[in-house]
């Protein structure tokens, strides 16, 4: 049996989107021509933008790289996120839906509800408390005469970024199979139990006692699956503003950032991690030719002071720049400092201990090196300058290399600040 689309023909359905029907593969505005897709499988770059950072990272210029994440993540926040209510029949998943959106059963737009069943096929609402959300209302499970897998099948569960697992009275063995069934899935899902009003009231336990009992048996049932710690949410459709509905509104909040922010922020810190990584290493093909000159503006290779600062600059991490993007992202420049190991060598040298003695190596032992050659007759102190020559030089690479590497990590760092940062609240 193929999936009814009659949701999508019903009008009342999608008041507020901005188009009909909702795509679930959004492409990127004007502004990046590159085909890409922003759904919560996106993972995939425009060209224009991986330009736009490789170009930015090679000369340094961090301030750079904020335009181009925040017009990505701009884009990602208005990716369509979908959230699947589904449950047993009777289990008041209709009015979930409507308290959720903040609106009576009367109103035009609200979901049919009803003490028989009154959703017979899937249907979608939207929102203003939720900008770019489909609510899906699917029938319960025992609406319809087919079995649990041909419900997966005709619910197009896979197309779902959320389930809300609604129960109320019991917790069912379909509640059970649902959750055991989105855990295999990989999808994200909360239990709701809507009738609390309902418990409290016919109850001869206390409130507290009441809801303990109810979350327990809860827990209880999905552990013996295997399942541990699903958000829990114990409420009464009848007011939205009581028990743990606001904070399911809160952890839903937080949630739908997580499903659209997720793999955009994981690829653009893929590609600025890659980036870097080849910037390092053909720094250090000039390390190993001694190219310093080429790419660090200092007068001695062997100040370590001179060459870690030199290092920041080149990698855009030195104070003034760090203190530039911590203005344009509307944050204190201590947040992006802190997060950093290399604002001074000594602190630097604290923190890793490879580069603690490659320092005292280059602090101690070259001097001392130079000094008795300027002591001993001319001979000797040619011989022993010629032998010294490739130790020193060794070391010099040696200590360079590291310096660049920990410079690498702490570019690394704040550029995942930066990226975390542009998002944009839900």
């Amino acid at each position: 049996m193929k999936p009814s689309h009659k949701s999508w023909e019903v009008a009342p359905l999608l008041t507020n989107m901005a188009e009909a029907p909702v795509s679930y593969c959004t492409p990127l505005s004007t502004s990046f021509p590159s085909t890409a897709s922003y759904h919560t499988g996106w993972s995939i770059l425009p060209e224009e933008v991986i330009r736009n950072i490789e170009r930015a990272l090679q000369n340094g210029k961090l301030l750079e790289v904020i335009p181009v994440t925040r017009a990505v993540m701009e884009r990602v926040s208005r990716t369509p996120v979908s959230i699947a209510v589904t449950g047993d029949s009777g289990n008041g998943m209709s009015s979930f839906v409507n308290a959720l959106r903040d609106i009576g059963h009367e109103e035009e737009t609200s979901a049919p509800t009803g003490v028989v069943r009154t959703t017979q096929t899937r249907a979608c609402y939207s929102s203003s408390l939720f900008p770019n959300v489909v609510l899906w209302d699917l029938p319960g499970m025992g609406a319809t005469t087919q079995s649990f897998e041909n419900y997966l099948d005709e619910m197009q569960f896979s197309q779902y970024d959320l389930f809300i697992i609604i129960a109320s009275e019991q917790f069912s063995m379909n509640h059970v199979k649902l959750a055991k069934t989105l855990k295999g899935m990989g999808k994200r899902f909360y239990v709701v139990w809507t009738k609390l009003d309902r418990d409290l009231s016919t109850s001869v336990l206390s409130h507290t006692q009441t809801r303990k009992n109810i979350r327990e048996n809860v827990q209880e049932n999905l552990q013996w699956e295997g399942l541990r710690d699903p958000p829990i949410f114990l409420i009464s459709n009848l007011d939205p503003l009581l028990h743990d509905f606001p904070k399911l509104r809160d952890t839903l909040q937080k949630d739908l950032s997580n499903i659209r922010y997720h793999a955009p922020l994981e690829a653009l810190s893929q590609i600025c991690e890659n980036i870097v990584n080849d910037k390092v290493t053909d720094l250090k093909e000039r390390i190993a030719k001694e190219h310093f000159q080429d790419f660090l503006d200092i007068r001695d290779v062997d100040d370590l002071r001179e060459v870690l600062e030199a290092y920041r600059l080149c990698f855009g991490i030195d104070d003034q720049s760090l203190h530039q993007v911590a203005h344009c992202m509307g944050k204190m420049a201590i947040e992006y400092r802190a997060i950093t190991k290399s604002q001074d060598l000594r602190s630097l040298c604290s923190r890793d201990w490879k580069l603690k003695i490659m320092t005292c190596l280059i602090m101690t032992i070259i001097p001392r090196l130079r000094s008795c050659a300027s002591c001993l007759c001319r001979p000797i102190t040619c011989c022993l300058r010629y032998m010294s020559r490739p130790v020193i030089r060794c070391i010099r690479r040696m200590t360079h290399r590291r310096i660049l590497e920990l410079i690498a990590e702490d570019t690394k760092t704040v550029l995942k600040k930066i990226l975390e940062d542009s998002t944009i609240p839900a």
